[in-house]
């Protein structure tokens, strides 16, 4: 695997750190204010009104733009609200490719909104770059939406020769990025046009705040998003804001542990006799597995599992005494999640059978606790 930036490292531990020059605050202030006063006509501090530009918000954007090594950021009251943001750059009439097997909310936001404003989704199996590249080539395509890893499959795309696909067809790539956050893929530098996270997860890492973000690659993109995220107002508010900043400066060392807590869970898993088939991208065979070496910075700290009968799942989700019975994901604590009845109940049925997400699957979210007590708990319960 590659190795992380050091610079990116510093500059995140750093963040927020000289953002208040009137105090010289360590940390950056919580300016929880709606409106701004202006010493007279025609002048302003370069803030009037906390829906378009707020002090703590503008640093959390800045510094979620150098850590993509974007153009602008963006912060939005959630990771949802972030996409449906995107969602704005289609007209009625035009269509989106996008990742079959993706979190159920975000599906959910595809089929009864985006449909009824008139943009249709094309789901394909983005980890096959043949068939990403035969459903780009219609003709009404303006856009491609790849999760990669997946939720909850842990598929990988290949984002460089995706992102290649869209550019020569004129079509926009937007990279959701929350499995991995810029510590572990850098999905601009690998070609993709906007980054996507639900920061709700790892940015923000304590399971404490709703939020989500969407990431510029280029000034027209900054402008078009900005004013969709001022026009609708969906945004993050100075606490979050704050909360993700506070986050973002142990991002690095989360996942770190995380991803290894992953490794070492799904190897153990992967050996386990009532265990069917473990889902984590990281593994040796794993068919992604080439492509995070080659290009990421890392396996994640996602992991799912089948057992080997369906009857079993009530009594794991009973008896987890470490792990939290709990949907979302990228907190310091170990959540186990049950996606047919959680994250992806408003998937049709027939999708979620042909894709695999069924009755005996469930997704794990790994923390930083010690990696021994995580196994004993799942021992105890298989």
């Amino acid at each position: 695997m590659k190795q992380r930036s050091s610079t990116l490292e510093t500059m995140l531990a750093q963040a927020g750190c000289r953002g208040d020059d009137r105090t010289g605050a360590v940390s950056m202030p919580i300016y929880q204010s709606a409106t701004f006063v202006h010493a007279g006509l025609g002048q302003s501090t370069g803030f009037d009104y906390s829906r378009t530009a707020n002090p703590t918000r503008s640093m959390l954007e800045k510094t979620l733009a150098r850590a993509d090594g974007g153009d602008g950021a963006f912060a939005f009251a959630s990771g949802l609200a972030a996409i449906d943001a995107v969602l704005h750059l289609l007209q009625t009439g035009e269509q989106m490719v996008v990742t079959e097997d993706l979190y159920g909310g975000t599906y959910r936001l595809f089929e009864q909104v985006a449909k009824r404003r008139g943009v249709e989704p094309v789901y394909v199996d983005t980890s096959d770059t043949e068939a990403v590249r035969c459903a780009l080539d219609q003709p009404r395509v303006r856009l491609l939406f790849v999760e990669s890893p997946t939720n909850p499959l842990l598929k990988v795309a290949d984002l460089r020769a995706l992102a290649a696909l869209a550019r020569d067809r004129g079509v926009w790539t937007v990279a959701d990025n929350t499995f991995l956050t810029p510590c572990g893929q850098r999905p601009l530098e690998l070609g993709a046009d906007l980054v996507v996270y639900s920061a709700s997860k790892y940015l923000s890492g304590h399971n404490d705040v709703v939020a989500g973000a969407v990431i510029t690659g280029t000034p027209e993109l900054t402008e078009r998003i900005g004013f969709v995220q001022n026009a609708i107002g969906a945004i993050a508010g100075p606490m979050d804001a704050w909360l993700i900043l506070r986050g973002l400066k142990t991002l690095p060392i989360r996942m770190a542990r995380q991803q290894e807590n992953a490794h070492a869970i799904a190897t153990w898993l992967s050996a386990h006799p009532r265990v069917e088939r473990v889902f984590y991208p990281g593994l040796p065979g794993h068919p992604g597995r080439a492509i995070l070496e080659r290009e990421q910075l890392g396996a994640g700290a996602m992991c799912a599992f089948t057992v080997s009968a369906a009857d079993r799942v009530p009594r794991i989700l009973e008896k987890v005494e470490t792990f939290l019975f709990a949907e979302s994901l990228g907190g310091v604590e170990s959540l186990i999640t049950y996606p047919l009845v959680q994250t992806h109940a408003d998937m049709d049925p027939g999708v979620l059978a042909r894709l695999g997400i069924n009755d005996r699957l469930l997704r794990l979210s790994l923390g930083v606790e010690q990696v021994d007590d995580l196994i004993a708990d799942l021992e105890q319960v298989l």
